[in-house]
């Protein structure tokens, strides 16, 4: 958790909606200077925090629209900080809330240093990124689809099929499966989604990876070089990371990806593990499908594997593996070198 320390002349703490915001503004000895809601309207907000705007922070806890405020105080030069929603329990943790209350304790955070920091994603990528997440989204919403087909079979105990729903072919068969016309009404519903979602998928996929090719084309081949990495998962780990220097060591770069558990001690003793949740769900899931994509067909990778299901259960060490493959994404993505499969092996 990193704090935010700089001093300012003003403290702007805002409480963000979607059609208004609250919004406190202090000085440096703590004394409120402005107290009020407006609409969330950019000139509204400009000319609010006008008299105030000599040495000026905002402050936003992590919400949905927090883009337009971040681009408007780039656009403006006004300094921006996002707040982890995490973290902030200041705010949440109240016996009375509302958003009066919210916006006064956001910038007394600020002013007292203990205003935990998000990161602010670059504008230039985030609509991309943004773009990948809905795939991702509608990709697990094809996969319930598919399993619905399964289930329907099972329900009116027909024996099991072996079609592929993801071939054009299998899904035209599917479409007599039934005798009841409600029945197979209900199947053509669930092929009809799937035959749209393949055709456009297979554009948006196309056009992820070209708009990919434009931000970072170097990162992404790195990626591309790691056995089993394909094209989603180099996507998915390049927009999900999005600048790699901002993180000063592995260590930072494998908490924020899911790839390590924390211990929860007191008085010298261990309770576990906590914050597990705490960190990026999408990279967590891709280096974790990585790590299974690495061992398929490789017989080194499979024997390193043994070597350390020997020490530990198959599923620790298929989360040691993918820990590994975190780590060595940060030194490539940092260095820019391709995946060395013998250097990787070695430990």
């Amino acid at each position: 958790m990193e704090f935010y320390h700089t001093t300012h002349r003003h403290y702007c703490g805002i409480d963000l909606h979607a059609r208004s915001l609250y919004l406190c503004i202090l000085d440096q000895q703590g004394e409120v200077l402005l107290h009020k809601e407006i609409k969330a309207q950019p000139e509204r907000l400009l000319a609010v925090i006008e008299p105030f705007r000599e040495d000026l922070v905002i402050g936003v806890e992590c919400m949905h629209c927090w883009y337009w405020i971040a681009d408007l105080c780039e656009q403006e030069g006004i300094t921006f900080i996002l707040g982890h929603a995490l973290y902030m329990k200041a705010i949440h943790g109240g016996k009375t809330k509302n958003d009066r209350i919210d916006s006064f304790k956001i910038a007394m955070l600020m002013r007292g240093g203990n205003f935990p920091l998000a990161y602010v994603y670059p504008k230039a990528m985030r609509a991309t990124r943004d773009l990948l997440r809905r795939r991702t989204r509608i990709v697990r919403h094809g996969a319930d689809l598919k399993a619905h087909v399964v289930n329907t079979t099972s329900q009116y105990n027909l024996p099991p099929n072996k079609l592929n729903l993801k071939n054009a072919n299998a899904r035209r068969q599917a479409r007599g499966l039934f005798d009841q016309p409600d029945v197979q009404r209900n199947i053509d519903l669930d092929l009809a989604l799937l035959e749209c979602y393949h055709q456009e998928l297979n554009k948006l996929e196309w056009h992820l990876e070209q708009q990919a090719r434009q931000h970072d084309p170097v990162s992404l081949n790195v990626l591309r070089s790691i056995p089993g990495i394909g094209r989603i998962l180099a996507l998915t780990i390049l927009y999900e990371i999005g600048d790699i220097q901002r993180f000063d060591s592995v260590q930072k770069f494998a908490s924020y990806a899911r790839l390590i558990k924390c211990k929860a001690e007191s008085a010298g003793k261990t309770y576990g593990t906590q914050g597990n949740k705490i960190g990026n769900a999408h990279l967590k899931w891709a280096f974790s499908e990585a790590a299974v994509l690495y061992l398929r067909g490789n017989e080194r990778a499979q024997r390193y594997l043994q070597k350390l299901q020997k020490r530990m259960s198959k599923a620790k060490a298929l989360s040691a593996l993918a820990h590994k493959l975190g780590r060595t994404v940060y030194f490539m993505l940092r260095q820019q070198r391709v995946f060395d499969e013998q250097r990787f092996l070695k430990g």
